[in-house]
């Protein structure tokens, strides 16, 4: 049966997975939701002895309907091959009681790596079906990691360009080199001054100017987002989850049905969300945690049902984190508002108009599955050193979030629930942090030379991504102010 979507500000809105891919956002601003989320009809048995590879098929083919069975495998084998330097693709490490979910193992050893591995062959696929004659251009905001994976996913694919947007002075020095010396004469990458919510909505009024894409359109270019709000994003995130659980099962660390609990380092809210559509699939998921850095934004909706981004925006190690506008949220909003697109469409508008919002008293009831924690810097700098003292495992700053909001959150409620950890970066793409919280003195030296010492300490080898940017040439050197960046895409689009 084919499953269509929504848009979660017109429920009237009805498209492909193909289309909803393509377009990225809806027209009316809205976020693509599946009118239903489908249900499993394989066995944990099955899944449990399935490859990462046949556990995204079994998944996928779920949400992505109008894919045909050679599309879809064909995009998966292309995505999840030798960029990923482990074959179980996302491995499982226990420590300290707990599950590390290794999202790294990527060609830009960051969770994005996941999804953004598969999201240009989708794309290119959904382009077909769709007989698209337009170039599409990929515009998309980061906070770090979302830009790298997504330009090392585009680069040189037929038919597409990629602009990425990233806050000049809110990213690490690996994250910035990795972006700034990315190859493809169909990428460009710029800078801003402001920090990344102002990239996002930059980004989100681009793609809401009908002037601009008219434009656009006459000169064969039609936009589309790599951002987690696109659901070609979301859907791939799913699968880890799955897989995480049906691997605790294969090694018999639980048993067939039993609930576990999972914790997820928070910003944009589109990895914790893919959790909850796992839930919603039938996973036995009973607590999703929702792990904030000082940026708390999430924590306190939780707290209080009320989403406020009228506060102060710090600059934190966990950079990937550093967001007050949590787009994906707008999905779990319209969910519990029982996709009522009216209350949603109101909320976002609150929003955009008074920087926040208040849900009611049921939708808040409905939120019962959610438990939102927060970390400080010092917090989060005791839980990397903690792990490795008392074990020898080295986390980076965001994992390290999630690592002490799981304390947190087992000494206020006490529950044994086993739990996977969302582990979504590696932690050679923040040396410096890694090394101070871990009591080492960093002595002015530079990130590669702390890469060096962290390999020696840790006995985990660098990573080929950062030995390729080590010595590699700046290829982008664009920095531009917030409110220019519509002229800069136009620059650049008119210029090739």
């Amino acid at each position: 049966m084919e499953l269509f979507y929504k848009s979660t500000r017109d429920s009237g809105v009805r498209v492909t997975a193909s289309q909803a891919i393509l377009q990225g956002l809806s027209e009316d601003g809205g976020l693509f939701v599946p009118e239903t989320v489908p249900s499993f009809d394989v066995s944990m048995k099955e899944l449990a002895e399935m490859t990462y590879q046949e556990t995204a098929y079994a998944v996928m083919s779920r949400f992505l309907t109008d894919f045909t069975e050679e599309e879809l495998k064909e995009c998966i084998e292309k995505a999840y091959d030798s960029k990923f330097d482990l074959p179980q693709i996302a491995p499982l490490v226990k420590a300290e009681g707990a599950y590390y979910l290794e999202l790294f193992h990527g060609a830009t050893i960051a969770f994005k790596d996941m999804a953004l591995s598969i999201l240009p062959h989708l794309m290119t696929v959904s382009a077909r079906k769709n007989q698209v004659k337009k170039e599409i251009v990929i515009l998309t905001a980061t906070s770090g990691d979302t830009g790298k994976a997504a330009l090392a996913g585009f680069a040189d694919v037929p038919g597409t360009k990629i602009i990425v947007f990233y806050p000049k002075d809110g990213v690490s020095p690996i994250q910035e080199k990795q972006m700034v010396t990315q190859k493809g004469d169909n990428t460009f990458v710029v800078g801003i001054r402001g920090n990344f919510d102002d990239a996002q909505s930059g980004v989100k009024a681009i793609f809401g100017d009908m002037a601009l894409k008219e434009e656009l359109a006459a000169a064969g270019y039609q936009f589309s987002s790599a951002n987690s709000i696109n659901i070609g994003r979301l859907v791939p995130q799913i699968v880890y989850y799955v897989y995480a659980y049906a691997k605790l099962f294969a090694d018999g660390e639980i048993e067939e049905n039993e609930p576990v609990n999972v914790v997820v380092p928070t910003g944009n809210f589109g990895n914790i969300l893919a959790a909850y559509y796992a839930k919603q699939m039938g996973l036995p998921i009973q607590k999703l945690i929702c792990a904030s850095n000082e940026n708390k934004v999430l924590y306190d909706f939780f707290q209080t049902g009320c989403y406020n981004k009228n506060r102060e925006f710090l600059l934190t190690s966990s950079p990937s984190m550093d967001i007050l506008v949590s787009s994906n949220l707008e999905r779990l909003i319209y969910q519990i508002a029982e996709q009522d697109d009216e209350t949603a469409c109101r909320l976002m508008e609150d929003l955009a108009k008074n920087g926040k919002y208040e849900i009611t008293p049921a939708m808040e009831k409905k939120l019962g599955n959610f438990y939102g924690g927060y970390a400080s810097e010092e917090e989060t700098a005791a839980a990397i050193r903690s792990l490795y003292q008392s074990v020898g495992y080295v986390i980076d700053t965001h994992t390290a979030v999630a690592s002490c909001v799981y304390n947190k959150y087992q000494k206020e409620t006490g529950d044994a629930i086993k739990t996977v950890i969302a582990s979504t970066a590696s932690p050679y793409k923040f040396t410096k942090s890694v090394m101070e919280a871990m009591g080492e003195a960093v002595d002015g030296a530079d990130d590669f030379e702390l890469a060096d010492r962290l390999s020696a300490l840790s006995g985990v080898p660098v990573p080929k991504a950062v030995e390729e940017i080590r010595s590699a040439n700046v290829l982008h050197n664009t920095v531009v102010d917030a409110d220019e960046m519509k002229r800069t895409v136009k620059e650049f689009l008119t210029k090739q």
